[in-house]
Order: C-alpha cells, then sequence, then structure tokens
C-alpha cells in the first residue's frame, strides 16, 4: 500500500490537499483570464464557455492575444493547439498508471488534464510505486477537482469585475510562476534542461514572427535537439 494512502477515499483527498497550493496561481490565473476575455470583446456567457471547455489557460490566452492581433482563425486553431500539445505528452506519461481505468474515467480525466494535476500525479505515482490502478485514479480526481472549480469560480469573477482589478496588481504573475513551480521538479535529466534552454533561447530570437509562431518554432527545434541528445547519450552508454 503506498505511503500515506489508507483507502480509496483516502487517495482523493491526498490528490485534492496536494493541489491546494497551486490555489495561489490558478487564482489570479482565472481572474486575469476573465478581465482579458471581456476586455478583447467577448461577452461573459462566451468567456465562460471558453474556459469551461477549452480548460486549458495557457492556449485560452494564446487565442485571445491572437483574436486581438486579428489573426486567421486557421492560424488561432493551429497555435493554440500546438500550444496544448504538452498534453498529449502528458497523456503519454500517464497511461501506463491511469490506462486501465474503465473508458468513462479515462474521458473524465482527459478532460480534466490541466498541468497542476498532471504535476502532482506523476510525481506522486513515481513517489509511490505501491499505489493500486484505482487508488492513482481517484488521486488524480482528487487533484482535478481541487483547481477545477476555483479556475471556474476565478474566470467568472475576473469577467465580471475585470475592469475593476487595479493594473499594480499584476496578477499576470500567475502564468510564469505556474509553470516554474511545474516544470522544475520534471527537470531530471540533461535533455530535458536542453530542451528548457533551446526553447526560451527560440522565443527570444522569433519573437518578431507574426501570430505567436515563433512559439512553435521554438517548441519544435527544442523537442528535435532534446531528442537528439537523448539518442546520443544512449548510444554513448551503450558504446561503454
Amino acid at each position: 500500500m503506498a505511503k500515506n494512502i489508507t483507502s480509496n477515499k483516502s487517495a482523493f483527498w491526498l490528490g485534492y490537499r496536494d493541489t491546494l497550493p497551486f490555489w495561489l496561481v490558478v487564482g489570479p490565473f482565472g481572474l486575469l483570464f476573465g478581465a482579458v476575455a471581456t476586455e478583447a470583446g467577448l461577452n461573459l456567457f462566451e468567456a465562460m464557455v471558453m474556459t469551461t471547455l477549452v480548460v486549458a489557460g495557457a492556449s485560452q490566452f494564446t487565442a485571445l492575444t491572437l483574436m486581438g492581433e486579428n489573426a486567421p482563425v486557421f492560424i488561432i486553431l493551429l497555435t493554440a493547439l500546438a500550444v496544448n500539445l504538452r498534453m498529449a505528452m502528458y497523456s503519454a506519461a500517464l497511461a501506463p498508471h491511469l490506462g486501465r481505468e474503465p473508458l468513462g474515467m479515462r474521458v473524465l480525466y482527459a478532460y480534466f488534464m490541466v498541468d497542476q494535476s498532471f504535476g502532482v500525479a506523476i510525481n506522486k505515482y513515481e513517489e509511490n510505486p505501491d499505489m493500486t490502478p484505482r487508488q492513482k485514479g481517484l488521486y488524480y480526481a482528487g487533484s482535478f477537482m481541487s483547481v477545477f472549480p476555483l479556475w471556474l469560480i476565478t474566470s467568472l469573477l475576473g469577467a465580471l469585475v475585470g475592469a475593476q482589478i487595479p493594473p499594480e496588481y499584476a496578477l499576470d504573475f500567475a502564468l510564469p510562476i505556474c509553470f516554474i513551480a511545474l516544470s522544475a521538479p520534471l527537470m531530471r535529466s540533461l535533455p530535458h534542461f536542453v530542451a528548457a534552454i533551446v526553447s526560451m533561447l527560440g522565443t527570444v530570437l522569433f519573437v518578431n514572427i507574426p501570430y505567436s509562431l515563433g512559439l512553435l518554432l521554438a517548441a519544435f527545434i527544442a523537442m528535435m535537439v532534446a531528442a537528439q541528445l537523448e539518442l546520443w547519450l544512449k548510444r554513448r552508454q551503450a558504446n561503454g
């Protein structure tokens, strides 16, 4: 039995509690999205439909930015999809742990695939290899039930009172802090660090490419460089 987990119920509540620290960034993040969405021209209903169906803050902000630049719809969809491609990698990493859950539960997990839940869950699974598949599923469910309601509530508040939020509060701090907190514990090998550095450099170098397409190019180059480095390290290890 996994450490600190004595039942299915305790697995759910442990996942809920482990995600509570992210309230400090999810709350301001949601407020900021609601405010930016209404400033971009979306009405309250449109903003809430977007945040409820997409459930991905980074791609939502990307779409809003491109909408403000009057980018073609195809570019908006392509860029938002590219920003969310990390979810495919999250799914691949979680498949060995959650892949035996019933289809209905897997669909639910896919809908609630968020960075915070993935970050805490994958670390918990690796630290507690004796967790049962059911405990892993309930732990993940507890994690997203901790952040998802807060995301919706703060998005609604931001859409309602966003214009009254003083600019000196600088709510945009939440986005970079959130991703730093999630990615730092996962930096466990040289290819991980190289991918992060190359993506940052690429983002700066390609900042003037229209419609934020530089982000896609930087991400693609970073993945290719990291993959080649990992293959080189494996060949070097195999050759002694």
